[in-house]
């Protein structure tokens, strides 16, 4: 009978080794190691989020009782103590440095032009223990940190993500993203700055977001409407000159306001420094943001980031950075199989056969029949 392989095995293929191991030995995260070594570590992280582990309890013991097969994984037994201690002080730059790794390689086969890329920018909230210490103190005895990642909807993946303490802004952590010359990026009040608005302006890129309340548009034109449409109004004109009596607005280019209706019968005022397009494709656009909603949903629920393993910043940001993995991972197996529909029902497949030596494509399949030694059952019945 042919050796087949775990399911865990087989999503471990799409790791890029050699790009890990040049990340380790360029943030030393090996040296002066004597017990569980950087790729150990990484396994035995990523196996306790496909497996739903959440504990390092829960690893150590899944782990263990797979023992015989952790060798063709090339991975060993971990004791929570030790893996405890690898969390906290093992570099987080080499799990964040793979993440963008894998970004880059399934962006290759992404063929674009300039202005077809869409980008979502949101944060999610991730409540910590009290014991996080002052790192991710937000008020007396909660902790708490944000998760800020940008998303592709097309690529259905994150391309860039932070972590911060709870307590700063969401801008203060997209001012540090690179930005993508030419890419849409849509956005909440959240990142309502209008210095970092022309900085995108700047590197051409269009902007897709809502005014506040109280932000007054100076009107020089406006663009006609259907009566059948959403569309309320479509005007042009230029934000306020001055932010405060001592600072001027850096943003004054043309910009569009699109009054429009949505289902539940509430007006948004939609902002975008693109006066070209169609009103409809910008409200579109700002539409799509309820993908990136979904992902957080789908990532908390699905990946283990709602129970931390420690309570070092350290650690959490290589928890999150392993749990964003899994998520490219998971892909990346989803896509060389045709049986399962949905990458959800996927994973949760996956998650249910994880140690088991099956085909990645034959998951739905029903378990093969048990095999009865025949002499064993002459034996039996000769006992009897």
């Amino acid at each position: 009978m042919r050796h087949q392989n775990s399911v865990f095995h087989t999503v471990l293929k799409h790791v890029p080794w050699r790009a890990f191991d040049r990340l380790v030995e360029a943030h030393g995260a090996d040296a002066r190691v004597r017990r569980l070594a950087t790729r150990d570590q990484f396994v035995a992280l990523l196996y306790g989020q496909l497996a739903g582990a959440q504990s390092l309890r829960e690893i150590e013991a899944g782990l263990a009782s797979h023992a015989h097969r952790l060798y063709h994984l090339g991975a060993r037994a971990v004791s929570r103590s030790t893996l405890s201690d690898a969390n906290a002080s093992r570099p987080s730059e080499v799990f964040s440095a793979l993440f963008a790794h894998l970004v880059a390689q399934a962006g290759r086969g992404l063929r674009r032009t300039i202005g077809e890329a869409v980008h979502l920018i949101d944060s999610t909230g991730l409540r910590l223990s009290e014991f996080s210490a002052d790192w991710a103190r937000f008020s007396d005895g909660v902790c708490g940190a944000k998760l800020h990642i940008v998303f592709d909807p097309d690529a259905e993946q994150p391309i860039d993500a932070a972590i911060t303490p709870a307590r700063l802004n969401d801008i203060t952590a997209a001012q540090a993203l690179p930005v993508a010359a030419g890419a849409t990026y849509v956005f909440d009040l959240g990142y309502y700055d209008f210095a970092w608005w022309a900085r995108l302006d700047d590197a051409g890129c269009r902007i897709v977001t809502r005014f506040k309340s109280n932000t007054r548009l100076t009107v020089v034109a406006e663009n006609r409407v259907s009566k059948d449409s959403a569309i309320l109004s479509d005007r042009i004109g230029y934000l306020p000159e001055r932010l405060a009596a001592s600072r001027s607005n850096p943003f004054q280019v043309p910009v569009r306001e699109i009054r429009v209706r949505i289902a539940s019968g509430k007006i948004l005022r939609i902002l975008s420094n693109d006066i070209d397009a169609a009103a409809d494709d910008i409200a579109a656009l700002y539409k799509r943001r309820w993908q990136i909603e979904l992902v957080f949903r789908w990532i908390k629920q699905t990946l283990k980031i709602k129970h931390f393993l420690g309570t070092s910043e350290n650690a959490v940001r290589i928890q999150v950075a392993v749990a964003l993995i899994a998520f490219l991972l998971l892909r990346l197996a989803y896509a060389t199989q045709t049986t399962v529909t949905g990458l959800l029902a996927f994973t949760r497949l996956v998650r249910s056969n994880l140690m088991h030596r099956r085909p990645i494509d034959r998951l739905l399949d029903p378990p093969p029949p048990l095999v009865h030694d025949q002499r064993q059952m002459c034996l039996a019945v000769f006992h009897n």
